[in-house]
């Protein structure tokens, strides 16, 4: 239930008036976008890579880092391998494409900014943005 709402919640109004001028009665919400969070921010992962990070995970807190300098896969496995070693990480994906890391964490861990951004800069990238999603 939780999973549905916050998907609702994270729906772009823009994504369903483009769906709904592309098909102008039609009111499914297949193909739309998990692009504006709770706070206005903007999440900028497909609903589908989002789906399936959250798949099978329960009971975790979500870090959205947006990550500036990530260019290449040979960044983008240095990133995931150091939170690997993280023993709350529950789980994490990086979208190379678009700059972004999610990282699912037991929900014992408190999710610290700094602790973060050390993270991304010992891999030579910066943090522009942390955003945490509770599930």
């Amino acid at each position: 239930m939780k999973k549905i709402l916050l998907t609702l919640l994270l729906a772009s109004p823009l994504a369903w008036a483009e769906q709904d001028h592309a098909n102008m009665h039609d009111h499914s919400h297949e193909g739309h976008l998990h692009d504006t969070m709770v706070d206005g921010k903007n999440l900028d992962v497909s609903a589908e890579r989002f789906d399936a990070f959250m798949n099978e995970l329960t009971n975790v807190n979500v870090a959205v880092v947006s990550v500036k300098g990530m260019v290449c896969d040979f960044c983008a496995r240095g990133i995931a391998k150091t939170f690997e070693k993280d023993k709350t990480v529950q789980k994490i994906d990086v979208d190379l494409d678009n700059g972004k890391v999610l990282i699912a964490y037991s929900k014992s861990k408190d999710i610290n900014y700094s602790e973060i951004e050390k993270k991304i800069l010992s891999n030579g990238q910066s943090m522009s943005d942390l955003q945490i999603l509770e599930i």
